[in-house]
């Protein structure tokens, strides 16, 4: 009898010794593989999807394991990237973890809340199961910056995070603003930096522009910004792209409730999502004395602080044009 049983605590030894060998030894993937488990998969399901993505050398010995350690209702759903030759055991680690791959998704500054959907509607790594979350949401109350999202991501959830950034952005820049601006709200200062993000991609200038358009606010100046022109047109949907073509003297003088060549003070909502930087620089313009800017023709502007000086630069800007 005793010699019976060495020999099966013999065997018993060599069989855990190679089960253990497959357990920690290398993985079948030479290099990282991407691999999705579905939400609900049973452990045999999990074993066959990482078979055929070339993590595992044989699933049957993956689903055993799963079962002997108890795994198999300890596996979370989600994309991962396995590493190169990963052992069962740092899948095992991997998958229960839940360390899934995160993706970035940048929304460019001064894009409308139109645009911002419909570049989120176009991402196949989030999920709609709602139609209530087709709703445009109020302009300029999105954060354009860079979000990490995971396979499956609800886009309403998205939405709600760039509208939580874009609050506590605001509130953060709001309470340390420079002191005597014309601007009295939060949202005046959203509507605001708006405009300046639409009038310029030159970071440079933002502050500048930003005095401009505070020294005509407090002379009761209108602000007369080309872009309030063009969202009041097209209603943002052209604001992107503008209008393919010059404004037209008729929609210039055109009322509508965008138009700062036509209506005193701010429009009624932003007419774009701004970012941080924007925003920055509303909240503290340069000191310039300015009230008037053209472009150069460079990229940039040229700014002036009276009419005269104002018009001469329109001349100059034109010459570069012929």
């Amino acid at each position: 009898m005793s010699r019976i049983f060495v020999i099966a605590v013999f065997c018993g030894g060599i069989f855990l010794a190679s089960l253990m060998s497959l357990y920690y030894g290398a993985g079948a993937n030479n290099g990282v593989a991407r691999v999705i488990i579905p939400d609900g998969a049973s452990l045999s399901l999990v074993g066959r999807v990482l078979k055929r993505a070339g993590i595992v050398h044989k699933a049957p010995l993956f689903i055993g394991a799963g079962r002997v350690f108890g795994y198999g209702t300890r596996i979370r759903a989600g994309e991962y990237d396995i590493p190169a030759f990963a052992t069962m055991a740092d899948v095992f680690i991997i998958l229960r973890k839940g360390e899934v791959v995160h993706h970035p998704l940048t929304i460019a500054e001064g894009l409308t809340s139109a645009q911002i959907m419909q570049v989120l509607s176009q991402n196949e790594l989030l999920v709609v199961p709602d139609e209530s979350e087709n709703a445009i949401p109020a302009e300029g109350s999105l954060l354009p910056e860079t979000y990490y999202i995971t396979r499956g991501t609800l886009r309403g959830q998205l939405v709600e995070r760039m509208q939580k950034a874009q609050a506590q952005t605001l509130a953060t820049l709001w309470a340390g603003r420079q002191k005597d601006l014309p601007i009295k709200s939060p949202y005046e200062a959203l509507i605001l930096a708006s405009i300046i993000e639409k009038e310029t991609g030159q970071v440079r200038e933002r502050n500048h522009i930003a005095a401009v358009f505070h020294n005509r606010l407090r002379r009761n100046m209108r602000l007369q910004s080309d872009p309030t022109i063009i969202y009041g047109l097209t209603a943002g949907r052209g604001l992107e792209i503008g209008l393919g073509r010059p404004i037209l003297r008729r929609e210039i003088e055109k009322h509508t409730p965008y138009n700062t060549y036509r209506i005193d003070g701010l429009p009624p909502t932003p007419i774009a999502n701004v970012g941080r930087a924007a925003l920055l620089a509303t909240l503290h313009p340069s000191s310039s004395r300015a009230l008037y800017f053209v472009a150069d023709g460079a990229g940039g502007h040229r700014f002036a602080q009276t009419l005269a000086e104002h018009n001469a630069n329109v001349r100059a800007y034109r010459k570069t044009q012929q």
